[in-house]
């Protein structure tokens, strides 16, 4: 059950317990939300450019993929997505969004996503992906947990993967009312998450030291990184992640070829011509 960790986290967002699901990282907060509350013949929507575990949690319960398209920024256009759920009629079940998105690391304001959520009829559920949001500057910080004290068809998704540090050992939690949380744990695996990483996780939580330290090291990098596009004349996206993309060659081929050759000298980069 968590029952630690459940706490830990409850207090610290000011939260119930049993609005609190554990997941073996967010992927799998996702991919219940997908099959708590969508099936055959039903609709899923999600930005085209955002994380490819959407379309296949989609896939995995026979809904059937919405695929909105970005916005000039590669970013989630929100006002495409509603409309996207109004032309669906009933179909549409669930909407996924991520804040930062992966892999275009853009970044919707607080304003932008209150104003969707109050949009958005209240038999869609939303989930709002936060796998990055330790990384957002304190500008650019909202309070999330308000929303979902908020809007009772609303999922909180985030993960201790990226700024604690944790991803081998797989853990990430989900905040929702208690009526939608009861569904996500009917349908959890029992024993999802291990104990070692319950108690990785209730360690990192607290070690708020280790979480800014992060924070400053990615901001260190993300300004070498781009800074060097710059003086390569390498065209790069605006990113609120700790990751950015930048356009490498003209071709299909350009980001294999340097991925390749960066493999070689021990860096892992990640090609996106899948997108």
């Amino acid at each position: 059950n968590g029952f630690e960790l459940k706490h830990v986290l409850a207090e610290r967002l000011g939260v119930p317990t049993d609005w609190i699901t554990l997941g073996n990282g967010s992927n799998d907060i996702l991919e219940l939300a997908a099959r708590a509350v969508a099936q055959a013949g039903d609709e899923i929507i999600f930005s085209r450019h955002a994380f490819a575990v959407y379309p296949l949690a989609t896939q995995a319960v026979g809904a059937r993929s919405i695929e909105v398209a970005p916005t000039s920024l590669y970013g989630h256009d929100l006002p495409a997505m509603l409309s996207a759920i109004k032309a669906s009629g009933d179909k549409a079940k669930l909407v996924f969004i991520a804040n930062p998105n992966n892999p275009t690391g853009s970044y919707l304001t607080a304003k932008e996503i209150e104003d969707f959520l109050v949009a958005v009829p209240s038999n869609v559920v939303v989930v709002l992906d936060e796998a990055y949001n330790e990384y957002l500057s304190p500008e650019q910080r909202y309070d999330a947990i308000a929303w979902v004290k908020r809007f009772p068809n609303m999922i909180l998704s985030r993960s201790f993967s990226k700024a604690y540090g944790l991803a081998g050992l797989r853990i990430g939690y989900g905040v929702a009312q208690a009526h939608v949380t009861d569904l996500l744990n009917r349908i959890r695996q029992p024993f999802n998450v291990n104990s070692l990483a319950q108690a990785a996780a209730i360690a990192a939580f607290q070690d708020t030291a280790f979480l800014q330290k992060g924070f400053e090291l990615n901001r260190a990098g993300y300004k070498q990184l781009t800074q060097a596009f710059d003086k390569l004349n390498l065209s790069y996206l605006t990113s609120a992640g700790n990751f950015v993309l930048v356009k490498v060659g003209d071709d299909d081929e350009a980001g294999n070829r340097i991925n390749l050759a960066l493999l070689k000298r021990g860096i892992i980069v990640r090609p996106v011509g899948n997108y």
